[in-house]
């Protein structure tokens, strides 16, 4: 059996919340989903530090913000074990291809993920995608802009 989690990030990753904040996003969220079953599953999550939001089995390509090309799994994973090594205190890493320093949060990512030290999630959401809308009402409830990604484990 497989899982699917639409999860809600602040675009900083190193940026979260309060509590009151959350509360109000999480509202804000439930009135977007369809039915019970998946109100029941939506949770707000707090980090001591920045957290990888893999979107797991949807990731088709991750891409250089700068020049397009595409950039290989090892890299990426290499990029991010370093990171972490240094307890995800810098995102920064430069990129192969046209040797750029940029973001491993900023990097184009098909289909979307990020890193963040706060999520929403909703398990079994029964929907897809939230509308530029949708992400601006919860944006404005949590006072941060933030960006999606659907997970499939």
């Amino acid at each position: 059996m497989s899982d699917n989690y639409l999860t809600v990030i602040p675009t900083d990753p190193y940026w979260q919340p309060g509590k009151d904040a959350a509360e109000r996003a999480a509202v804000v969220l439930s009135g977007m989903l369809s039915d019970d079953d998946a109100r029941r599953g939506l949770e707000a999550k707090w980090h001591d530090s920045v957290e990888v939001v893999h979107c797991c089995a949807n990731l088709e390509r991750i891409s250089c913000p700068w020049c397009g090309r595409e950039l290989t799994p090892l890299w990426w994973g290499d990029a991010v074990s370093q990171c972490y090594e240094g307890g995800f205190s810098s995102l920064m890493v430069t990129v192969p291809c046209c040797a750029v320093d940029t973001s491993l949060n900023e990097l184009v990512y098909d289909w979307p993920m990020g890193f963040a030290r706060f999520r929403i999630e909703v398990l079994y959401p029964n929907r897809a995608w939230l509308t530029d809308g949708e992400l601006a009402s919860l944006a404005g409830a949590l006072g941060h802009p933030v960006r999606q990604v659907l997970i499939h484990i």
